[in-house]
């Protein structure tokens, strides 16, 4: 494409997933002093001070806020599709905290994750879930603020309920019929994960993408980085480098998604392995996305 890429995104990065060692203040400035990204992925943070300081910085640096509740649950175990009602309840506070959190913070929506689920009790984990992400829309929609579940695989390494396209489109489509404040995050690295191809999952789910992640993974049992990693692209034995990043684009091309007027933000989420440097694996994804862009036809 000759158009810059910046023309029809707002290019963002998941800041604990790129910088999993620095402080967040430290990893924050970098990416703000960064013009390659105009938006930036925050979770929830330690304490009152440095998320004052963040919101502070990025508003200054100009960028579009993301927020990503997905830690809150990945990190504590909690599940909203838990059929323990208390569960839920409690996978729920802590997904509405991050709403207020988000809102301090500048940014204009919450994402989260399915929790695990069992296929004898599909349905009423389905009908759970629906519960809670029906809840933290009515408390987003008094902010005017978006809520977004993030699609993931549904039997490989996170295991949550919502899975794969076809599901996540019939989550979507109840979701709609009560609140328009809902939308799809799909991630490029997930596909691999799901056993589906970026034509399937974006012609599938067209309707209700609201966000879009971009990455690489390892679905080969037995390889090192194994499951929903994030490794850099070209990791030894994975699934997504230039060329699946190049079909992902054609796809998006072919399906609307190149719009000018309302750019989606569409984030690296790529994390360096522990022997690698994180300032060379984030400017050998620049490289990769560029070199994408630039085969994509006009």
């Amino acid at each position: 494409m000759k158009e810059s890429l910046h023309r029809y995104f707002r290019m963002g990065l998941i800041q604990w997933m790129s910088h999993p060692d620095r402080p967040v203040l430290d990893s924050l400035r970098a990416i703000a002093q960064d013009d390659f990204f105009d938006a930036v992925e925050v979770c929830q943070f330690k304490n009152e001070e440095d998320r004052a300081a963040a919101a502070k910085l990025l508003e200054s640096a100009h960028m579009t806020v993301c927020y990503g509740g997905q830690p809150r649950l990945l990190g504590t175990g909690l599940n909203p599709n838990d059929l323990d009602e208390e569960g839920r309840l409690r996978a729920q506070e802590t997904l509405l905290e991050g709403i207020e959190e988000a809102r301090q913070l500048g940014a204009k929506g919450l994402a989260f994750l399915a929790g695990k689920w069992q296929l004898e009790t599909r349905e009423e984990a389905y009908q759970q879930l629906l519960k809670t992400t029906r809840a933290l829309c009515d408390r987003a929609a008094q902010y005017g603020m978006m809520i977004e579940l993030e699609v993931f695989d549904f039997d490989m390494d996170k295991a949550a309920l919502i899975g794969p396209a076809p599901l996540a489109a019939r989550f979507a489509a109840d979701m709609r019929t009560t609140h328009a404040n809902f939308g799809l995050m799909v991630d490029l690295s997930h596909f691999p994960t799901t056993y589906e191809t970026s034509r399937f999952v974006i012609r599938t789910l067209r309707p209700y993408i609201t966000h879009l992640h971009i990455g690489n993974a390892v679905v080969q049992k037995g390889c090192d980085g194994y499951g929903d990693q994030h490794p850099r692209f070209g990791f030894p034995n994975s699934a997504n480098d230039t060329e699946e990043l190049l079909d992902f684009f054609r796809v998006l091309k072919e399906e609307g998604f190149l719009d000018a007027q309302n750019p989606l933000v569409l984030s690296l989420e790529v994390k360096p392995r522990a022997d690698e440097d994180d300032g060379a694996v984030l400017a050998g994804t620049k490289r990769v996305i560029r070199r994408a862009w630039a085969l994509l036809e006009d």
